[in-house]
């Protein structure tokens, strides 16, 4: 390559591109140095890179010569993937063969606070409507509070594409940000004396065929009351169904594992090709950021807050740690990690672990309900 090769990339570079690559390179040193997401963020740095060099043949561009476009691989991995939904459907599969619904079994009324830790979503959808943006767009923002990537990227690709790079980068960052954000928040809506509640352990057995029927169930019901939502449960049911079922352990072990892998990698790297400078580099991203953070942060808020409450009605000996209401979120197993190690911290005898567990499983329902319920209402109102 010769320095009249170059020209036409440095004369079309502009400080929005120097940003974007800024950017490219922070998601993969926090992918790298950090381990924060690093095989979503690792992909969507490095693309997004590919997709803010001027000129870059990875993104679809017209030739100047022929006016004609000329399509780019990342592109062309959007389009479909993204676009027509199937990598996001695929991530579910596996992560619902990674799914151990048993703990939830032994103490369902748990599940309530998978319902309950989802108000951040709706608090921010209203937020976000009152600062300009449409109700699709806030309900695609709103989703981010779930702290379910594949969620947001599924609803985001429907509702607001333009957006599913801020988004989805937002809806990661986050992920991986719980340990981080989580803790203050917590102490600081509950007391020292509520952190040390110990709850009484589970060891109710689940039968096999209880395990079974849920995923079937579950998705039946779904498909009743919301058919919008069938594709986001039913792929995650279809892969606890997989794991379950006790004559495909080879597919289970391959969902959980190459499934994984493979799709997320093509994720986090077709993700990539809608961070172009052009349509990153505004308020909006900036805007969609901040309320990414408010969703995340009600959502612990609303999960706590449901657990003090039900404590009001139960009596001593019998309350719950309101600590383990956080862990109603989609950051499965992270947040239970995070919650059982505030436990030991405070008491080195506490271990909440199976009750946070439980209420993380119970969070990864949640935010696909949500997920599946926002679907289902927002094309009422058009």
């Amino acid at each position: 390559m010769n320095i009249q090769d170059l020209l036409p990339v440095l004369f079309n570079i502009t400080w929005q591109h120097l940003v974007m690559i800024g950017v490219g390179a922070l998601l993969i040193y926090l992918a790298i140095a950090k381990e924060y997401e690093p095989t979503l963020l690792l992909p969507m740095g490095f693309g997004a890179l590919l997709v803010n060099i001027p000129l870059s043949t990875a993104i679809t561009q017209i030739d100047p010569a022929t006016g004609k476009a000329v399509e780019g691989a990342l592109s062309v991995l959007y389009e479909a993937g993204i676009y027509t939904e199937l990598f996001p459907l695929l991530i579910f599969i596996a992560i619902g063969a990674m799914i151990d619904f048993g703990p939830l079994f032994r103490n369902p009324f748990l599940l309530l606070f998978g319902a309950a830790a989802q108000f951040g979503i709706f608090f921010t959808m209203v937020a976000a409507t009152l600062l300009g943006f449409g109700l699709k767009e806030a309900a695609s923002i709103g989703i981010i509070g779930a702290a379910d990537g594949p969620t947001s990227i599924f609803v985001a690709s429907k509702f607001a594409p333009d957006l599913l790079g801020p988004i989805s980068v937002a809806a990661y960052s986050y992920m991986a940000l719980v340990p981080i954000i989580q803790p203050p928040v917590i102490r600081m809506l509950t007391s020292k004396k509520e952190r040390l509640i110990r709850m009484e352990g589970q060891s109710k057995p689940v039968s096999r065929t209880a395990l079974i029927l849920f995923p079937i169930i579950v998705t039946l019901i779904a498909g009743i009351i919301a058919p919008s939502s069938i594709a986001l449960i039913g792929f995650l049911m279809f892969g606890n169904l997989i794991r379950e079922c006790g004559v495909l352990n080879k597919l289970s072990l391959s969902a959980q594992n190459e499934l994984a892998s493979l799709v997320t990698i093509l994720l986090g790297i077709s993700i990539a090709s809608t961070m172009t400078a052009e349509r990153f580099v505004k308020v909006d991203t900036l805007m969609i950021i901040g309320l990414g953070l408010i969703a995340f942060i009600f959502d612990t808020f609303g999960g706590v807050m449901f657990a003090k409450l039900i404590n009001v009605f139960r009596p001593e000996g019998k309350k719950m740690n309101p600590m383990i209401g956080a862990c109603g979120i989609s950051a499965f197993p992270m947040s239970a990690r995070v919650i059982h190690s505030m436990g030991q911290k405070e008491d080195p005898y506490n271990y909440l672990l199976m009750h946070a567990v439980s209420t993380n499983v119970g969070g990864q329902i949640g935010s696909v309900v949500a997920g599946g319920l926002i679907l289902a209402l927002i094309p009422l109102f058009f």
